[in-house]
């Protein structure tokens, strides 16, 4: 089978030592899931989905794409979790394969990709990349609700604006918290190319959201 369509297979088979494996929280449910235990695995999708959808939707631009990568990850970890040999957390590897998803389908959008105007009507995006309703009416203002909306969009759109090599560490180091080992396990690159691309997004977001807020 290809490893652009079988991206778990591949990333289990190359993920380099990370710390203690024993310390991954989830080896109980991932032993279980080798097992079939479907139950275990269903606990790992409630447990990690909304992180790689806000994971996803921050690569890829789009809620409606996100939502089936993130479906198509959890697919392509059930499917080769066999084939995971807990050399680093499940959670890590679980983030590659949804990486390598976004960045294969940010390449078929990109021909097609366009921003969708904001209206205030519009559901508002949060931070784990869910889509909630409006606050209650005795919450912030619809002006100060506007206002955050708008810098939240221009924060994406900066973040839209960047390379996928410089994107995608921007999101999972400032964005998911992870570590800068961790990261270059993921994307299989160098500590030092990780750090490198990230202080690269970071002032290129930086000089972008510096000319975008000019326009508030």
């Amino acid at each position: 089978m290809d490893s652009g369509t079988n991206p778990g297979a591949r990333l289990s088979n190359k993920m380099i030592q990370n710390g203690d494996p024993t310390t991954d929280e989830d080896a109980g449910l991932v032993s279980s899931c080798k097992r079939g235990d479907l139950d275990a695995f269903e606990s790992l999708v409630r447990k990690y989905e909304k992180k790689m959808l806000n994971i996803s939707f921050r690569i890829a631009g789009s809620h409606e794409d996100a939502l089936e990568i993130v479906q198509d990850a959890f697919v392509s970890a059930y499917r080769n979790i066999k084939n995971f040999r807990g050399q680093s957390r499940f959670l890590t590897w679980l983030t590659a394969i949804t990486i390598n998803l976004s960045k294969n389908r940010l390449k078929q959008l990109k021909a097609r990709h366009c921003h969708e105007p904001v209206s205030m009507d519009d559901p508002i995006r949060t931070e784990d990349g869910q889509v909630a309703v409006d606050p209650p009416s005795n919450e912030p203002t619809v002006l100060d609700r506007m206002e955050r909306q708008d810098v939240q969009q221009k924060v994406q759109d900066c973040i839209e604006a960047l390379e996928p090599d410089f994107r995608e560490v921007i999101v999972l180091r400032d964005m998911q918290d992870f570590s800068y080992d961790e990261i270059g396990t993921m994307l299989k690159v160098r500590e030092g190319t990780v750090k490198s691309r990230l202080f690269r997004a970071r002032e290129d977001v930086k000089d972008c959201l510096k000319r975008a807020l000019g326009e508030l």
